[in-house]
């Protein structure tokens, strides 16, 4: 009996916590859409801590343009460029065996038109080896799906709070509030959901206005700040794992407090050297 091709092969029975020797796909994510499966995304912006996140089965990592943020030391995503999406892209690629890798296209890298988005989404996909790539917006992105989509690279959509956006918002408030507000954030989703995303991302939208979202898809709503009917949830992974410093978004849970146990860490390391403590005999060699 002959084999079947790896486009034959059966999905994945679970995302999360599932074994296999292959990749996620937007296969496995459409399959878990059909039988219900809630699962987890986390963002990763290098090998060690991607390694982790795989290890502990988190099938889909994000390498999000908050990088900019929480690893590159900028204020906001928007100057985070192609060079250090790809770079960052390709570590996690590295670190990771099973864990279905999405790079974004941080601010610039897309808006000009399908083309340039097609031109930056190739480059992901060739040099770091995403499996996907991710852009904001609803209906004035659809067209940058599409040819993406055609073009044979799946795209994870981002409608509701576009933190790419931050300077035409003023800020990061809460989207789809009242009935036009709503509307216009269904009509967003549809849009990039007839155009070929295979997910989308709500962030910081109402519980009740994620819910109707999610329930109009055929595609898996993947939730940050939107409630607890989204087929997925996503957190930006220090402010999960409590390394970020100051106050978090209301959304956050954390999880640990790592900024806390690192410090602590580092202190005693410092005690250890100025006490004369460290290096041990046992860390010396003759």
């Amino acid at each position: 009996m002959t084999q079947p091709s790896p486009a034959q092969k059966p999905v994945a029975k679970s995302l999360y916590g599932g074994s296999g020797s292959r990749r996620i796909t937007v296969r496995d994510i459409a399959a878990a859409k059909e039988r219900g499966e809630k699962w987890p995304m986390l963002t990763a912006y290098d090998a060690m801590t991607a390694s982790v996140f795989d290890e502990a089965g988190i099938p889909v990592l994000l390498v999000g343009d908050s990088m900019g943020n929480c690893h590159l030391g900028y204020e906001s995503t928007v100057p985070v460029t192609m060079d250090e999406i790809t770079l960052l892209s390709a570590a996690v690629v590295r670190g990771t065996k099973r864990a279905l890798v999405v790079g974004d296209l941080p601010f610039g890298s897309y808006q000009e038109g399908p083309v340039q988005a097609l031109r930056n989404a190739t480059r992901l996909v060739k040099e770091a080896g995403v499996g996907a790539v991710k852009l904001e917006g609803g209906e004035r992105s659809a067209d940058q799906v599409e040819l993406l989509v055609s073009s044979g690279i799946p795209v994870m959509a981002h409608v509701g709070l576009t933190p790419q956006s931050v300077h035409a918002y003023g800020g990061y408030p809460v989207q789809g509030r009242g009935e036009e507000a709503a509307q216009q954030l269904l009509r967003d989703a549809k849009a990039v959901q007839d155009a070929g995303a295979f997910s989308v991302v709500l962030e910081a939208v109402p519980a009740e206005l994620a819910a109707e979202v999610t329930r109009s898809l055929y595609i898996p709503t993947v939730g940050i700040g939107a409630g607890p009917d989204c087929d997925a949830q996503v957190l930006v992974w220090t402010d999960m794992a409590g390394m970020t410093a100051g106050r978090v978004p209301k959304f956050v849970k954390q999880y640990l407090d790592l900024r806390a146990q690192l410090g602590g860490a580092a202190k005693a390391f410092a005690e250890d050297v100025v006490g004369g403590a460290f290096p041990a005999e046992e860390h010396t060699f003759h």
